[in-house]
């Protein structure tokens, strides 16, 4: 069982990840912005990191080069709902996310990507 931290600003979003990611039996931490994320992630044992990008006060892009500066082990997926921008998603790999994704996800795939990070 690994701990993943989901970080988005959006309830219904962290919500789903947390029912799915705890369907298959992982233990999910939530943050609803990158300061609450990088503070959860400080206080806690961490396997993966499920970040939006876009949101208000810290966001996604500054937390995700935050934690990739300061935790080497760290592994992040990002993802957006800035359609058709994948200049977010270009820069957060630069940031240091593993992977990406655009909103609307497909579950299955991102279920698939977090098992393969978990695997690394």
């Amino acid at each position: 069982m690994a701990t993943i931290l989901v970080i988005d600003d959006e309830d219904s979003i962290r919500h789903l990840l947390k029912e799915i990611l705890e369907k298959a039996t992982h233990h999910v931490i939530e943050a609803k912005d990158g300061r609450e994320g990088l503070t959860a992630y400080q206080n806690n044992r961490v396997d993966l990191v499920i970040m939006d990008i876009l949101m208000p006060g810290t966001d996604g892009l500054e937390a995700t080069l935050q934690l990739t500066r300061e935790y080497m082990d760290a592994k992040v997926i990002a993802m957006t709902g800035a359609q058709g921008d994948r200049n977010f998603l270009d820069v957060a790999k630069l940031f240091g996310a593993r992977r990406v994704f655009e909103k609307p996800f497909d579950l299955n795939k991102l279920v698939d990507a977090v098992k393969e990070e978990l695997a690394r």
